[in-house]
């Protein structure tokens, strides 16, 4: 098996994230998706903008040091947070990538941030992330 971890978003993920986020497949199952082209400086701001943001967590998802994905707590107050996942890198989809960063965003949770509750919405069609 591969080797599965999560660490923090740095900014220097928008050169990989912003072309996933142009890759209508990627967005397919989410409950949102880009409203336009996103540039690199679009995604270069917008990782700035959500790593200043106390009431979140961002994650990258590393595959023996690969860049495949992101895993986040957003919305974090009273004990609880939102957790979203996705993996944009499609080579890497249904190896069970998101399973092994789901236990460790969750650890995360519990352990480091002392969160009771984390809740995820999604798409009753989207099968991998029921």
């Amino acid at each position: 098996m591969n080797n599965v971890y999560i660490r923090p978003l740095r900014e220097e993920d928008a050169k990989t994230s912003y072309k996933w986020r142009n890759d209508p497949e990627v967005w397919n199952f989410t409950g949102s998706r880009p409203d336009r082209g996103i540039t690199y400086k679009i995604e270069l701001e917008w990782i700035k903008k959500v790593l200043n943001d106390k009431t979140t967590k961002r994650f990258a998802i590393t595959v023996d040091e690969t860049y495949v994905g992101n895993i986040q707590l957003t919305d974090i107050h009273d004990q609880s947070a939102e957790y979203h996942i996705f993996i944009g890198d499609k080579s890497f989809w249904g190896k069970g990538i998101s399973t092994l960063a789901t236990y460790e965003i969750l650890h995360y949770a519990k352990e480091e941030l002392g969160l009771q509750n984390v809740y995820l919405s999604v798409r009753e069609d989207n099968i991998h992330a029921v």
